[in-house]
């Protein structure tokens, strides 16, 4: 994605945020930009005309699960439809410069990690990826580096207790599930004490 300033609405337009189910977006991922005709929800995706200059709809970025972006990616409104976008088309993992904060954010409680390298680092990628068809990269997150086709190795920071959620999959509420038994137990403790405040008589 060689363009900076990458705004959550061209990720995914805002016509696609009626749903609140965590789910179908991964079609209409950067909606205007992939296809040559305007999107809406629940049209036929086979049925349209897809943007034959785009990137992602290029053969050779098929099923590319790494998104190499530029600076202040994800900028704009405050939108968790942008990541599950992103997640549901098949990314994992996304590198560039810088990311807007919300977005940098969101990205980690829907199972995205955001790598951000320095705008050097970046530019040789974009350059290499260009230069070689099947051009790609392994990211190993239990050891922070990045693994290049010639093997060499790029470090890379992430806070511990954000790698530790995306390693065993846990988003917001699955930190939550992991304290149920004491969860379940302060409830009924509660009931037995004020039964009043679930509508049971004194």
């Amino acid at each position: 994605m060689d363009r900076a300033n990458v705004d959550t609405d061209a990720i995914i337009p805002k016509q696609f945020l009626k749903s609140i189910a965590r789910s179908g977006f991964g079609p209409n991922l950067f909606d205007e930009w992939r296809y040559l005709d305007r999107g809406e929800p629940g049209q036929d995706i086979a049925a349209r005309k897809p943007n034959p200059d785009f990137v992602l709809n290029q053969a050779r970025y098929q099923g590319a699960s790494v998104l190499l972006a530029r600076e202040n990616f994800g900028c704009g409104s405050s939108r968790e439809h942008a990541p599950w976008a992103l997640e549901q088309f098949g990314f994992r993992a996304l590198i560039a410069p810088s990311y807007a904060d919300i977005f940098f954010n969101n990205c980690f409680k829907n199972g995205l990690l955001p790598i951000v390298l320095p705008a050097a680092v970046v530019d040789k990628f974009f350059d290499e990826v260009a230069a070689f068809v099947g051009y790609s990269l392994t990211i190993d997150l239990p050891r922070q580096v990045i693994v290049k086709p010639d093997g060499s190795e790029i470090d890379f920071d992430v806070q511990p207790f954000r790698k530790e959620c995306l390693v065993k999959g846990w988003d917001d509420i699955g930190l939550t599930l992991r304290h149920a038994d004491k969860i379940r137990a302060f409830e009924a403790e509660r009931l037995a004490r004020r039964p009043w405040l679930e509508g049971h008589p004194l």
